[in-house]
């Protein structure tokens, strides 16, 4: 495996240690502290902040009138442990979701699903992904995991005007019919550099592969696809913190951050669901400098909203509240 030393493989590496590090410094705290912090948190909270996290909170928590547990799979709050004697695949998925669930009853019992989920859960259950919510209900309880690697932001300085003309597309495809039909169209256009970095044996044409590019390169260039994956693409966070512009079909996968709610054309570029129209979108904001700035702007103000961590937590633990008040 070949290591990666540009600076934001070396700061999200930072990021990871100090992540692990307070994870387990909180598996040790008592359970009542968690409510009791939480406790103090909501009082101090103002209408209007109340107001704000509230919605956050529907967004997330859309449980229908027949939701409800799994009795077979479901875990008491008291019983969720580390898995110290299983391989610790998901191990960041149970520190986020451990300070979160801490606040409820000792008794209180919840499902949850690790790793990319792209299909509705047929019982209440926390994920990190769902499909874009059905706004009459959804078994699927949004919570911020893997946030290490998802909810990484960027200090882009260098501005739009300045940058490359193209679109740049730099990912991992395996198994991943519509990232290939991206690269179908665009891996020899000249308006796009894009390649898949992954050489192996789910490579369809090779053709298609490229050389790995680092985060601040691809900042290099006006526009950066972010094609979804199995779940969400996780290069969008990082892109609509930056100067340059996020470029995708419109989200049909949402996680913490409520892709669902993005609008096209004014927090990214939206294109078709087969990317025909990528040229022509492409061009009109090349001649339109003052609109694709907008979008930047626009951008910048929806990311703003998760950068406060405090705040995020406390609508974590409030997202977990509504859960097991709703389920108990």
């Amino acid at each position: 495996m070949r290591i990666r030393f540009d600076y934001h493989s070396l700061a999200k590496f930072g990021r990871r240690v100090r992540f692990y590090a307070g994870g387990f410094a909180r598996y040790y705290m008592p359970s009542c502290l968690f409510r009791a912090f939480y406790r103090r948190r909501l009082r101090k909270l103002t209408p209007e902040q109340r107001a704000y996290a509230e919605a956050r909170v529907n967004y997330y928590v859309n449980l229908g009138s027949n939701s409800v547990l799994d009795p077979e799979t479901a875990v008491a709050v008291k019983d969720f442990k580390f898995p110290w004697h299983k391989k610790h695949r998901f191990s960041g998925y149970f520190f986020d979701l451990f300070p979160l669930v801490r606040i409820g009853a000792p008794d209180a019992r919840f499902n949850y699903l690790f790793g990319d989920i792209n299909y509705e859960t047929p019982t209440a259950a926390f994920v990190k992904s769902r499909p874009v919510a059905d706004r009459e209900g959804t078994n699927s309880v949004l919570v911020k995991l893997d946030s290490v690697r998802h909810f990484s932001f960027v200090n882009d300085t260098v501005a739009y005007r300045d940058k490359k003309p193209q679109v740049v597309f730099r990912n991992i495809v395996r198994l991943q019919p519509h990232r290939t039909a991206f690269l179908e169209l665009y891996h020899n256009h000249p308006l796009c550099d894009a390649g898949q970095v992954n050489d192996d044996e789910y490579v369809t044409n090779r053709a298609f592969i490229k050389p790995y590019m680092s985060v601040e390169q691809q900042l290099g260039y006006k526009f950066i696809a972010t094609i979804e994956g199995h779940d969400v693409a996780t290069n969008l966070k990082w892109v609509m913190s930056s100067n340059s512009i996020a470029v995708m079909p419109r989200p049909k996968i949402e996680s913490w951050f409520m892709e669902g709610s993005l609008k096209g054309g004014y927090h990214y570029i939206e294109v078709r669901d087969d990317y025909t129209d990528l040229p022509e979108k492409i061009q009109y904001y090349l001649d339109h400098p003052e609109e694709a700035e907008a979008i930047i702007a626009h951008a910048h103000e929806y990311v703003a909203q998760f950068l406060d961590k405090r705040r995020e937590l406390l609508i974590g633990r409030m997202v977990a509240d509504r859960y097991f008040s709703r389920l108990s």
